[in-house]
């Protein structure tokens, strides 16, 4: 992921932001379950209490249509949980 960094916080363009997201995407469903957004907390450092938890945080969070997963077009809402949680900083598009 190109970024630049400010005091510790990377920042991202949304197309980035989603385009790294689905990396984590295992089965290629077009959606980021709360195993594979567990996995991208992990990477950016969370530890394994952390992960198992802000997984789940995550994915309720923005869960609009209520199947338990991130769907693509609710990849934007998860812009404040990556801002608070990840240490990324979604900027423009």
């Amino acid at each position: 992921m190109k970024n630049v960094s400010y005091k510790g916080v990377q920042k991202v363009t949304m197309l980035e932001f989603k385009t790294w997201l689905m990396t984590f995407d295992d089965d290629k469903d077009g959606r980021i379950s709360r195993d594979e957004l567990r996995e991208a907390i992990r990477v950016m450092g969370g530890g394994r209490f952390t992960t198992l938890i802000k997984g789940w945080q995550g994915v309720r969070s923005v869960d609009t249509n209520r199947n338990g997963y991130i769907d693509y077009d609710e990849i934007e809402k998860l812009v404040e949980f990556a801002n608070k949680t990840l240490g990324l900083q979604v900027v423009g598009r």
